[in-house]
């Protein structure tokens, strides 16, 4: 099973609520990321799952069962935390199955899941070593191994690879893929870094201020975010958000809003009721010289397979970021471009920063 329920969560310190009444539902085999900025309330919800921290009010039903007042040993979660958190006189082995031992279970059933785990996780020839003698991300497939063992019904990460370096990170996000994909297991991942979100979840929740903004599959919140919140969240660089300009405003403005509104879904009412228009940076393409709204390139980041161009635009007080591919790595800083936005890909939202069409 795995089933997760959440009824009108709300979690208060003191005064302060800081989780303001969440409604969600984890399918069972799910794997479910958490996202948002430091301090929205992911984490907090978290532990609230994992029995580490009370809930003030509403209801935690896992597989059905009301959860809110039974001890973390007794919900079939496992949490894997930040901090690898090892025991350092232990050898792998003996960590993995320290919480089994605990449990009274008998050292052959303990030995027989610790050497799945570690079929699973490929560290079979790390058992006998001690977590001074291993990397960062051997220690972290341990301490997921540790989880493992349990055999939980919901397995919770709180953001476990952020301490590794970025070649690591991209290492370990194929190997959480392909664990869950193995598994089979419901899994709830807390992170900060929208490209973990992006790329391990069936499906994001955006946390903001305690609240969930939007929830569902990655390239759907991407395409079609609620808000602004969401659409500058997800995305790097983040997306161009321009504001209507206001009467009197310099012709580049003008003539970017027109382009961007007169593309965007709904674009007769949405232009009519828009107050700001966004576009992705790789659907804001590069015209022919001496075409398309003119702009200054202030940066040119060159990546290798494409380069970022962060432009000025006459009226407009924010950069706007272009994603161009290597025909044009030519585009460097000082020089006058044409901007020619892909405005089927536009987006407008309302004075509430709300998506509109």
């Amino acid at each position: 099973m795995g089933q997760v329920t959440l009824r009108g969560i709300r979690k208060r310190y003191d005064q302060v609520e800081v989780i303001k009444g969440l409604d969600l539902e984890v399918t069972e085999g799910e794997f479910l990321v958490f996202v948002g900025p430091s301090g929205c309330g992911k984490s907090t919800t978290l532990r609230m799952i994992a029995g580490l921290e009370s809930i003030t009010s509403g209801d935690l039903l896992i597989d059905g069962l009301r959860a809110n007042d039974l001890r973390p040993a007794d919900r079939g979660a496992a949490m894997v935390f930040q901090s690898y958190a090892l025991y350092p006189h232990m050898t792998v082995a003996e960590n993995m199955g320290f919480a089994l031992k605990m449990a009274g279970v008998a050292r052959a059933q303990r030995d027989q899941q610790v050497g799945h785990a570690a079929e699973v996780l490929r560290i079979t020839e790390l058992l006998g070593r001690y977590p001074k003698e291993l990397s960062g991300g051997q220690r972290q497939r341990v301490a997921i191994g540790r989880a493992i063992v349990r055999k939980p019904k919901v397995f919770l990460f709180d953001e476990p690879l952020s301490n590794l370096d970025a070649a690591l990170r991209v290492n370990m996000r194929i190997e959480l893929s392909r664990l869950h994909k193995s598994l089979g297991t419901t899994m709830i991942y807390v992170t900060h870094d929208q490209v973990e979100a992006m790329t391990l979840g069936d499906r994001i929740a955006v946390f903001n201020q305690g609240q969930i903004e939007q929830l569902g599959a990655p390239m759907a919140l991407y395409n079609r975010p609620a808000n602004t919140f969401v659409a500058g969240f997800l995305g790097a660089p983040k997306i161009n958000v321009v504001d209507r300009p206001q009467a009197g405003a310099p012709a580049p403005h003008q003539g970017l809003w027109a382009l961007l509104t007169s593309g965007a879904p709904g674009s007769a009412a949405s232009a009519a009721s828009a107050a700001s228009a966004g576009l992705r940076p790789e659907h804001l393409h590069l015209a022919a010289a001496g075409q398309g709204i003119p702009a200054s390139v202030v940066l040119a980041e060159h990546l290798g397979d494409a380069s970022i161009l962060h432009l000025k635009v006459d009226g407009i007080a924010d950069l706007l970021n272009a994603k161009v591919g290597t025909d044009q790595r030519n585009v460097d800083a000082g020089q006058t471009v044409g901007l020619a936005p892909d405005a089927a890909w536009a987006l407008t939202f309302d004075s509430a920063g709300r998506l509109l069409g």
